[in-house]
């Protein structure tokens, strides 16, 4: 297949003689795997539309129901603010959370393929249970499964295609999970339309479709290759080598094995992964990649808009079918976001997308919370032309996250990590980013119950805050090797007297400097 790859760029090391093209087979790779994606993006749509269904509110949470209908074509900041109900949705998070734990150990030792098809079985035991739920405790049961396959795929995948995608075009192949998490998403929408008008099942069939994206997952996975990454830090060098030649398309692949290879060995000398992401040396890989990026992600509020768009639209006056309609316009919106970051991100770069999208969302955030402020809560219908723009300000904001923070989110900590700790540092990349998924599920619909249109200026007050810190403190890493990532600290106006202190970390600099001038 036409399209070709070579150096350039790079920090430094044998990335320029790196040779190579796109071949059928990693294109083949590259979808299969990157729709690990839509199980994570399924679920977010799903859950935000069946916790507006009526006949499942009925069913599960009657004093929910009483509660929207006697605010039924009225503002009011308090009908969903159920502790239970927002358990339905956050359970999931927490499951996940605890699950990646066991990913990384997986992941780690049986590759991540493994890990995409533990998730992917776990998703689909967990749709079944949802879809033949008959009490909160079946249903919660349900979201656990589900939380554990998301733990188990949202390690994985990020990953794969790290790893598995040439350097000049690593942040368009990662961002494949952020597209299908988009499409799952929008996918979830539009289900959720329609299987609204069949009463009293729709919800079931809603939830139970899942088994559909993780039976095809599944199957997709057991013809995927391994990453040569995971089968040269496993010790499998020949397969290695021979997977990498048939993804690159050529013989002449010595220096990327080479590289592969010396990355590995310095890997095995590492023990105590977890703990070794304590050390000087990696300080940088933790502040930003483990813990602000992963938490930044969820405190932009996105998460919030997306799990409870049909519940805030119906907050705001809006009819059942209208809060599902508007739900697929913002999912539409993701998807146009996650395209023109696929399209920009090699070009442009991390630190411009991050930069420019936080303007954008700090100023819708502030429009809907102006607007909130001036027009709503006191029991009155918004008028249509109020009603429009906060669905466009809305939509602002999330098509600036889609091409931001949702998939740099999963890209920039998949590249900052060492190979010898990529796998661990990726499960605290999980572990952080679920927990406070669920931690702002949780608090959501309170929030918004307490504190008013004051929780849209909360977020944008977050996202400055956010935009600050990778202004400061993110290194670009556009079109750098992901073996040499590591190399850029060392040229940061902070991280370089932070990293520096390290003598393993001169060790490790000194070495890749001596293979270079050889």
């Amino acid at each position: 297949m036409a399209g070709g790859f070579a150096g350039g760029g790079a920090a430094s090391g044998r990335a320029e003689l790196y040779e190579g093209r796109i071949t059928s087979y990693f294109i083949l790779a590259c979808v299969v795997g990157s729709f690990g994606g839509s199980l994570f993006g399924y679920d977010l749509g799903v859950s935000s539309g069946v916790t507006s269904m009526d006949d499942f509110l009925k069913k599960f949470f009657p004093d929910v129901y009483r509660r929207k209908q006697a605010h039924l074509h009225e503002t009011d900041y308090c009908k969903y603010d159920n502790q239970v109900l927002t358990l339905f949705t956050s359970s999931l998070y927490f499951a996940g959370l605890v699950s990646t734990f066991g990913a990384s150990y997986v992941t780690k030792r049986r590759g991540r393929r493994a890990s995409i098809m533990v998730g992917a079985a776990s998703f689909f035991l967990g749709g079944a249970v949802n879809a033949a739920a008959v009490n909160i405790a079946m249903l919660i049961v349900g979201r656990v499964l589900l939380g554990v396959g998301i733990g188990f795929g949202n390690q994985a995948v990020p990953l794969y295609l790290s790893e598995i995608a040439p350097y000049r075009i690593r942040g368009a192949v990662n961002q494949l999970f952020q597209l299908t998490t988009c499409l799952g998403i929008l996918v979830a929408d539009v289900i959720n339309y329609f299987t609204d008008r069949l009463h009293p099942w729709g919800w079931r069939l809603s939830l139970g479709l899942a088994m559909g994206p993780a039976t095809a997952i599944f199957a997709g996975a057991l013809f995927l290759p391994e990453t040569p990454n995971s089968l040269v830090e496993r010790g499998h060098l020949e397969e290695a080598r021979r997977v990498l030649e048939k993804v690159r398309g050529t013989h002449k692949v010595d220096a990327e094995f080479e590289d592969l290879r010396e990355a590995s060995e310095a890997a095995r000398a590492v023990t105590g992964t977890f703990r070794n992401l304590l050390a000087t040396r990696n300080r940088p890989q933790l502040v930003i990649g483990a813990l602000g990026i992963p938490a930044f992600q969820q405190l932009s509020g996105m998460n919030s808009i997306l799990f409870y768009s049909p519940v805030i639209f119906q907050s705001l006056g809006f009819g059942s079918s209208a809060a599902l309609y508007s739900s697929i316009i913002t999912g539409s919106m993701l998807v146009v976001g996650a395209l023109i970051s696929m399209v920009t991100v090699d070009r442009l770069g991390r630190r411009f997308l991050f930069i420019e999208a936080g303007v954008q969302m700090i100023s819708s955030m502030v429009v809907v919370a102006v607007i909130l402020a001036l027009k709503f809560g006191h029991g009155e219908e918004l008028s249509k032309g109020v009603s429009t723009v906060l669905v466009v300000a809305i939509c602002l904001f999330v098509v600036a996250y889609g091409w931001s923070w949702g998939p740099l989110g999963w890209l920039v900590p998949s590249e900052l990590f060492p190979l010898e700790m990529r796998s661990a540092g990726q499960s605290v990349v999980v572990c952080v980013n679920l927990f406070w998924t669920a931690a702002v599920a949780q608090c959501f619909l309170a929030a918004l119950c307490h504190l008013r249109w004051g929780v849209f200026v909360l977020f944008a007050s977050l996202i400055v805050v956010m935009s600050i810190f990778v202004i400061l403190l993110l290194p670009e890493t556009k079109q750098v090797p992901i073996e040499e990532v590591w190399m850029l600290f060392d040229r940061h106006w902070y991280w370089k007297r932070i990293v520096r202190k390290d003598p393993k970390y001169q060790g490790n600099l000194h070495q890749q400097q001596e293979m270079a001038r050889a």
